[in-house]
């Protein structure tokens, strides 16, 4: 039977929910407030859209942060290949490059923004820019006391079915089904706004705080600054706090003008917890090894290497085949050793320290970036009120959510957009 739904949000979830829902058989109807679908898409892998990833199922779950056990039926339903094959059946032609990143071979996000548009088109959508929703209307049933009736008192489940919208300019839509997919909250420069989660929690669904992810650090060290634009590759980290590991990884990272940024980074971001910034007795440490390939006895022969070369040079003159230019006074300020010392006066405990230095650079991490500088929201509306096999509200019928407005989030790589397209397939594909 043919419904009448309504997607609000016209980013990647909110597309694929509209297109699927429409090949249905559904009257759908996408509403985004922007002035042109997918914004945020057009922004993402630096303009490239890194669509989705490679990887075999067992990875993407991994590289999800957030509940990745509620994704089992939407990663199931709709795969990475089909996404792909998605794309390519509609003329986009994809490529696989380093980590199984899947770009368009274009490396223009702009593409991707018009396979989907002409999918939409395709499908019968109806698209409407510009267009705000401000508030969701639903019918809840109430007892004789005019209190909500709980069908399920265990679980919480609400009877309370979603009936329309409401938009900016006060004009009522009516609807059958509706879809969320307005996103969170970062990059609001894209139109991010909160809105969804406002929504959602005016109809009983809980809100896991949103927190700014996928975003680099700001550190305590004012050191730190002085190797602004400083790239470091193949290096090890290690975040820690009381002395437990937190997270590892290995890769590229950034020095900057507030801390410290890049690829690793950004991963790491996903695994600190907000509660970790209001204890402020407990250091969050990021420690970097610069030197992973080799253990400390093989750095400190090779030290002792660079020192026999350079025996009659002066300790600040002797490291320069260790470390970048720019490291090298930072480094010998932070080892403790007199700069002007000859090398060959330089003790084993002097060099060890130095050894420990380059094996654990130790930085104070004191917060996040905020949401400018965020490429994803980490939180939102709790799993715990949809169905991780429809996408439906276990609170409101007919309504349904799909993308980062739900507490799902992962790691860098296309991850994130796989999330937005499963979820985006099940919830349109879910509409009765």
């Amino acid at each position: 039977m043919m419904s009448k739904v309504i997607v609000v949000g016209g980013g990647p979830a909110g597309m694929f929910a509209a297109y699927f829902a429409a090949k249905n058989g559904h009257s759908v109807t996408l509403l985004e407030q922007n002035e042109k679908l997918g914004k945020k898409l057009y922004i993402t892998g630096k303009g490239r859209c890194n669509i989705t990833n490679a990887s075999d199922m067992e990875d993407l779950f991994n590289n999800v942060c957030s509940n990745p056990k509620f994704l089992y039926s939407a990663f199931y339903s709709y795969t990475n290949d089909q996404v792909v094959q998605f794309f390519e059946n509609y003329g986009l032609r994809t490529k696989v490059e380093r980590g199984n990143r899947v770009f368009p071979v274009s490396d223009h996000s702009s593409d991707v923004i018009a396979t989907l548009t002409k999918a939409l088109k395709d499908a019968g959508v109806e698209v409407k820019l510009h267009t705000k929703v401000t508030k969701i209307l639903s019918e809840e049933y109430l007892d004789e006391n005019g209190q909500i009736v709980v069908a399920d008192k265990k679980s919480g489940t609400l009877k309370q079915t979603v009936t329309g919208i409401v938009l900016e300019d006060g004009k009522i839509v009516n609807t059958d089904a509706l879809v969320l997919a307005t996103g969170g909250v970062s990059y609001p420069s894209t139109g991010a706004t909160g809105d969804g989660y406002r929504f959602a929690e005016k109809l009983h669904h809980k809100i896991i705080e949103p927190t700014p992810s996928l975003v680099p650090f700001e550190v305590q060290e004012a050191w730190v600054t002085e190797m602004q634009g400083l790239a470091l590759k193949n290096v090890a980290i290690r975040i820690e706090r009381e002395g437990k590991k937190v997270y590892d990884d290995f890769g590229e990272m950034l020095f900057t003008h507030f801390g410290v940024s890049g690829p690793m980074i950004l991963s790491a971001s996903a695994s600190i917890k907000p509660a970790y910034f209001r204890d402020f007795e407990h250091d969050l440490k990021l420690y970097i090894d610069l030197k992973p390939a080799l253990d400390k006895e093989q750095l400190d022969k090779r030290i002792l290497k660079d020192f026999e070369e350079a025996k009659n040079k002066q300790y600040k003159n002797s490291i320069q085949k260790l470390l970048p230019s720019k490291m090298i006074p930072i480094i010998i300020n932070l080892s403790g050793i007199d700069p002007d010392k000859k090398v060959n006066e330089i003790t084993k405990e002097e060099r060890m320290k130095l050894v420990e230095l380059l094996k654990g650079l130790p930085i104070t991490i004191i917060g996040l970036r905020g949401w400018n500088e965020a490429i994803i929201t980490k939180g939102g509306v709790s799993v715990k009120n949809v169905n991780p096999s429809t996408m439906e509200s276990k609170l409101v019928n007919g309504l349904y959510f799909a993308g980062e407005l739900l507490d799902l989030d992962a790691m860098t790589g296309g991850y994130n957009l796989q999330i937005a397209w499963s979820t985006g397939y099940l919830a349109g594909n879910s509409i009765e």
